[in-house]
């Protein structure tokens, strides 16, 4: 299929832009504020999105995968994040701070339970709160599943993926001297935050434009130069929750705690060529969660949330929530 037909034809697929009619700065603590926005139908049914990254922050168009007319759609910039404050921070930042943001918010609004609805880091977020929450949560929908385990670490920052897309990885590991190789997480940890802005820019910008380089089965490979601002608080907040394995207490946590989140009903949706988070963590996600959980592949189709196919197969799933 031709990159800009299917595009085209994805666009029916998505609801209108709606504007929020609430936004505020939720005092999370720890020093934190957190950006929270609500739009849609305020009587409607209560989804909330988790955006990815860790560090990538929500966005209008996150809005259109909802029918305004029936969800209450909330939104959140986690913390060190978009509009949340104090901008690129890792101070008190830890998955299990995001998870109880999540809950701050759910009863700060008012909600009795929610969907969930993440991808990729959202995802892995998405289901690290059901399982602390699981009474809260009516249903998840996934996409591009990422389960915070070593052996996704080392496919994306070891090599795996590179054997793919060899230019863009070499243009992430050439500015590592040869003799740090071993370790690209800590290597570019180091400069993360060695405290001088421009280096600190220079290498935000090289971390986002490898993961940018794959988000999409249509890419040529470039990833772009993302702004200053965005890139430091990106690659920033992304190194930081890898360098310290998601702040999990054991590699597989979540396969090993799916227990707790059996009865709940959950939806995913996976690129068959997704680069960044390959399909095996879903197919496994989806074995162990049982009768439960619908996983839907899609065919020519990558990691993006933009992408055609993932974008209609989500809105089906909402509509057919929707409609229960």
């Amino acid at each position: 299929m031709d990159k800009n037909s299917g595009q085209k034809r994805a666009v029916q697929y998505l609801y209108p832009p709606v504007e929020p009619f609430d936004q505020r700065m939720l005092d999370v603590g720890d020093g934190h504020q957190v950006y929270v926005e609500q739009s849609g139908n305020p009587k409607g049914l209560p989804v909330v999105v988790v955006h990815g990254g860790p560090g990538g922050g929500c966005s209008p168009a996150m809005r259109r995968y909802f029918d305004p007319s029936v969800y209450r759609v909330i939104l959140f910039d986690q913390r060190g994040c978009g509009r949340s404050r104090p901008h690129a921070s890792i101070e008190d930042n830890t998955t299990w701070h995001l998870v109880a943001d999540m809950e701050l918010i759910r009863t700060t609004l008012g909600i009795s339970d929610w969907i969930v609805f993440g991808g990729s880091w959202g995802a892995t977020l998405s289901l690290l709160y059901a399982q602390a929450h699981p009474e809260k949560v009516v249903c998840l929908v996934l996409r591009g599943v990422f389960l915070m385990m070593q052996r996704e670490l080392d496919w994306f920052y070891g090599g795996g993926a590179g054997h793919f897309w060899p230019e863009p990885w070499e243009r992430f590991t050439s500015l590592v001297p040869t003799e740090e190789r071993g370790d690209f997480i800590e290597a570019y940890h180091h400069r993360l935050f060695c405290g001088d802005r421009a280096t600190e820019v220079k290498y935000a910008r090289a971390w986002a434009s490898w993961e940018n380089a794959l988000a999409s089965v249509y890419s040529s490979g470039a990833g772009g130069e993302a702004p200053a601002e965005y890139a430091r608080a990106f690659s920033r907040l992304e190194n930081h929750y890898f360098r310290n394995k998601g702040f999990l207490e054991f590699d597989g946590q979540i396969l090993g705690h799916m227990d707790r989140i059996k009865d709940i009903p959950g939806f995913i949706v996976q690129g068959r060529y997704d680069m960044i988070c390959p399909p095996k963590a879903a197919y496994e996600l989806t074995e162990s969660w049982g009768e439960m959980a619908d996983l839907r592949m899609v065919r020519n189709a990558g990691h993006a949330l933009s992408e055609p196919g993932i974008s209609a197969e989500l809105v089906r799933i909402m509509d057919q929530l929707a409609r229960a």
